[in-house]
């Protein structure tokens, strides 16, 4: 019995080269444009001495910088250890993935929200809906790719439970962060989210924290 003819949408987003290649470029345009948040005060500067002062003033920026920076590192890794998984790609998977680099996107403009307001629990809220929103579309692009056997079957058996439990164990971490806003500074909540992503980034031997 002869095939009906072939759909344009079952054809369509079917390249994993071209998904991963606007994955990298849109990663490295939102990486290189945190550092254009670590711009000195406008103060008058007239000698060193004023020059460290207003380089002091950066101390915030710088902090929230490196935040985000790690952010974008660590959700470029996940995503590109999920995709390098993949025997398949397509059209629905690959618009599930250009969600998720929409809230890419969307990094630059929270993290120089937070560094001009630290200490406002509103900046600090619209940073972690962003991880929020990273998290989520890079959680549905997991399960969608489960459902519709984009991975290895060996894929499917024992990563899928790693993905999905270090997806969902980081964003209850990020939430739990912002949420100490609530009771405490704002740098409290910023600090810890450092501290969460550190863990992320240098995956110490600590037995506990080696898990997540």
């Amino acid at each position: 019995m002869l095939r009906g003819r072939r759909r344009y949408n079952e054809l369509a987003g079917s390249s994993i080269d071209r998904l991963a290649g606007i994955s990298d470029g849109i990663f490295a345009v939102g990486m290189t444009l945190l550092v254009l948040g670590l711009a000195l005060p406008v103060v008058a500067i007239h000698t060193e001495s004023d020059l460290w002062e207003a380089l002091k003033l950066l101390g915030p920026n710088l902090v929230v910088y490196t935040m985000s920076f790690m952010t974008l590192g660590i959700f470029w890794v996940g995503q590109g250890t999920q995709m390098s998984q993949l025997t398949k790609s397509n059209r629905n998977y690959a618009w599930l993935q250009l969600t998720f680099l929409f809230a890419v996107t969307l990094v630059p403009f929270s993290t120089g929200l937070l560094a001009r307001f630290p200490s406002f629990k509103l900046a600090l809220v619209e940073y972690w809906l962003n991880i929020a929103l990273l998290g989520v579309t890079l959680l549905a692009s997991l399960e969608y790719a489960l459902r519709a056997d984009l991975f290895e079957e060996t894929i499917k058996r024992e990563g899928a439970r790693l993905f999905r439990g270090r997806i969902l164990i980081a964003q209850a971490l990020y939430g739990i962060a912002t949420a100490l806003s609530l009771v405490f500074p704002t740098w409290v909540s910023i600090l810890l989210i450092v501290a969460i992503q550190l863990n992320y980034v240098l995956a110490p031997r600590i037995p506990i924290l080696h898990r997540f």
